[in-house]
């Protein structure tokens, strides 16, 4: 069933069953391009949250001996339902969210193959017996860690969630996700292909609610025994703040303000067109996007000059029309943030080169936009702006150009821009990151690792350490009684 704007119609997924909760309270859904209100989502009551808590709980007995081979059939089932169904998935995507729709399709297929990586991967999470003494037989084991409680924000509606879903379901874990409720159809069309491919009821469940009333419920159920974030910093410190009181481990994707540093002997062109790329792509509402950009005072003019035409060959407008490059930004708190970051740092004496304010037009629509001059004390280069603006700024020395990249208490993403392989090592050694990537600006890939350091986090997901906070290490030592 779908609305007059050719939208889902939102439901939770609970025990197995598409529901509108207990009470029938919604909120509104938004399109981004045109400030129209599309739909509604389902909010929980805490009756609906202890149904889908209860569900987890015997959805986990049920999944986790389920054997490893029909748990990787039923999950590769889903990922093709997934690649087949990517472009409505894709389309769904745009209306709620903005962005592009040929990169809302490609977001859906890409997390297919997210899906298919950790569900094979899973097949090697091995143990091992370890020497012992004679008549003893010591072995580790690594089990599924039990129910999970995941929370996932909007800026990626089908690359978050999978992330999550596919770590736990792969692991042999249950799951309840409480998916954002401003891209939230995204999220229902992602556990439809998990229903629909037969994950057994319980295993995977869908909610959305007022955030802070469904992250302490579900975080303070005796059920929960994992806890996964995606999201802001001072959000997950809260998050991780009320896991650890109630002693569970969690998993923490936080925020970042990644610096790109162009070396004095890097190609300046590639570099901006490179950076640029990356700065740009969903609006520059990306946890990883580079967002400080440190460049040889030899190469800041040329950089600039070609980073700024890459900002300027945009085209900016809704994801559905034809040609769009980039699209609008989320929702309304967005806008006003970079409004109040552009502001701020034009009243300081910031040049803006291109773009710096909103577009005249209905919908949350904000251009590309460059800064140079930027002063020390600047608001923009202390808060993760996330979204499309770039401040560059000059440095003389590597040194100094790493004790400004490093000075931050954040630590994703850092980006840097060299000829030199014994200036890529300096790089990859010094820089405060979990996320490095020399010479491209490239993003996250399921077969690596990916997470923080500092305040932006612990834990990984991605690569075979995505599973590890999702499974439990036992030690069994086994006397043999003759």
């Amino acid at each position: 069933m779908t609305t007059d704007h050719g939208y889902p119609a939102v439901r939770m997924y609970i025990a197995g069953e598409w529901c509108q909760g207990a009470t029938g309270r919604t909120a509104p859904i938004v399109n981004p391009a045109t400030g129209e209100v599309i739909g509604e989502v389902p909010l929980a009551t805490t009756a609906d949250l202890d149904r889908a808590l209860d569900a987890a709980a015997e959805g986990f007995r049920a999944w986790r001996d389920t054997p490893i081979a029909r748990r990787t059939a039923i999950l590769h089932a889903a990922a093709d339902l997934l690649t087949e169904r990517a472009p409505e998935v894709g389309r769904t995507m745009t209306l709620e969210q903005g962005k592009p729709l040929a990169e809302a399709t490609g977001e859906a297929r890409r997390v297919a193959d997210t899906l298919r990586w950790h569900a094979d991967d899973a097949r090697r999470a091995y143990g091992r017996i370890i020497p012992s003494a004679p008549g003893t037989v010591l072995t580790v084991r690594r089990e599924p860690a039990g129910p999970v409680a995941a929370f996932v924000p909007w800026n990626f509606p089908a690359g978050g969630p999978m992330r999550k879903i596919s770590s736990a379901l792969s692991a042999g874990c249950s799951i309840v996700i409480k998916a954002s409720e401003e891209t939230p159809a995204t999220a229902m069309e992602l556990v439809r292909c998990f229903a629909d491919a037969g994950v057994p009821a319980g295993a995977l469940n869908l909610v959305f609610g007022e955030p802070a009333e469904v992250s302490a419920h579900l975080i303070a159920s005796p059920v929960t025994r994992l806890v996964a974030f995606t999201g802001s910093v001072p959000v997950g410190k809260l998050l991780a703040a009320e896991a650890g009181k109630a002693m569970k481990p969690s998993l923490m994707e936080l925020g970042g303000h990644a610096p790109v540093i162009v070396c004095a002997d890097a190609d300046p062109v590639k570099a901006a067109r490179r950076a640029a790329q990356a700065k740009f792509l969903n609006a520059g509402q990306v946890c990883t996007s580079p967002s400080r950009f440190l460049v040889h005072e030899s190469l800041t003019e040329e950089f600039t000059a070609e980073f700024v035409k890459a900002a300027e060959a945009l085209v900016v407008g809704e994801g559905l029309a034809e040609g769009t490059t980039m699209g609008p930004l989320a929702n309304a708190r967005r806008l006003k943030s970079l409004e109040r970051l552009t502001a701020d740092a034009v009243a300081r004496g910031a040049k803006v080169l291109t773009g710096g304010e909103r577009l005249d037009r209905p919908g949350y629509f904000f251009p590309p936009t460059v800064l140079t001059d930027i002063p020390e004390d600047a608001d923009l280069l202390h808060e993760e702006p996330f979204g499309p603006i770039a401040p560059i700024m000059p440095f003389i020395d590597l040194d100094e150009a790493l004790r400004t990249a490093n000075a931050l208490p954040y630590g994703l993403a850092a980006y840097g821009f060299t000829e030199s392989a014994a200036t890529a090592e300096k790089l990859s050694a010094e820089l405060e990151a979990g996320i490095l990537s020399i010479n491209h600006c490239g993003g996250s890939v399921h077969e690596a690792p990916s997470g923080g350091v500092k305040d932006s986090g612990y834990g990984r997901e991605g690569g075979p350490e995505a599973l590890d906070a999702y499974l439990v290490t036992k030690r069994v030592s086994h006397l043999l009684v003759p």
